[in-house]
């Protein structure tokens, strides 16, 4: 996403000189400063407008913040990333955050493994074919839910409340309270963890299931249920009730 700010930016700013090189090139459209009145408030007039619309794209593509997306109506994986993206400088949450972007990062990778693989050994309309994208599809959807789930602990979270609450020492609560309150906490950032957690243990089956696709010279589709890493990403599915969802 960055980056094609960036590649956009760098385009409107050639863009810009091209045309400015053009319209007061000698000859061209005899447009020039320091000619005729009405030729030097052209030219002036073009390198004010091409000013203008520098700056305005400078911050619209560089400097202007996203637009934030719901939580609830995130659908891409690009929506993820740019979710994530903006709770980059919580520090208290950090390490979770850059966690949960590697993750992002690797799930794409080992998703387009999987289906590489996929398409290789099996046609389309084989049920072998049919059973192991199914399974990536589930894997993957649940992956992504556990995301959400993050985002919706991130949404919340009050960073300047918690570091009050970690410095028990210059609070104003009470004991009992400030026991609570760190109860609370605890178990927001144990839930993180679980998250961050199931979806490294995805990433593991998912690498399991390659390794095991890849090693298969023939079988039949009946014996897909009972290869080990698929009776295990079925349970993980299961246990997780993905399809409460």
């Amino acid at each position: 996403m960055d980056r094609m700010k960036y590649i956009k930016f760098f385009g409107l700013v050639a863009g810009l000189v091209v045309l400015n090189i053009l319209v007061l090139s000698p000859g061209f459209l005899g447009i020039s400063i320091g000619g005729s009145a009405l030729s030097t408030a052209c030219g002036i007039t073009l390198l004010v407008a091409s000013a203008i619309i520098l700056f305005y794209g400078c911050y619209m593509l560089l400097f202007k913040p996203p637009a934030v997306i719901p939580v609830k109506k995130i659908r891409t994986h690009e929506d993820y990333v740019e979710a994530l993206n903006r709770y980059r400088n919580v520090k208290s949450l950090q390490e979770f955050v850059t966690l949960a972007l590697e993750q992002l990062d690797r799930i794409l990778k080992k998703r387009a493994t999987l289906m590489n693989i996929i398409n290789q050994r099996f046609d389309e309309g084989e049920l072998s074919h049919k059973k192991f994208s199914s399974v990536a599809y589930e894997v993957e959807k649940l992956f992504y839910l556990n995301v959400k789930s993050i985002l919706n602990r991130l949404s919340v979270f009050d960073e300047s409340e918690y570091l009050s609450v970690m410095n028990q020492r210059q609070s104003k609560f009470s004991r009992e309270i400030l026991e609570e309150k760190t109860k609370v906490y605890n178990e927001y950032l144990s839930f993180m963890k679980s998250s961050l957690s199931t979806n490294e243990e995805i990433l593991l089956k998912l690498d399991k299931l390659i390794i095991e696709i890849s090693r298969l010279d023939s079988f039949e589709p009946g014996d897909i249920d009972n290869m080990p890493c698929m009776q295990e990403i079925d349970s993980l599915i299961k246990q997780t009730k993905l399809y409460k969802q």
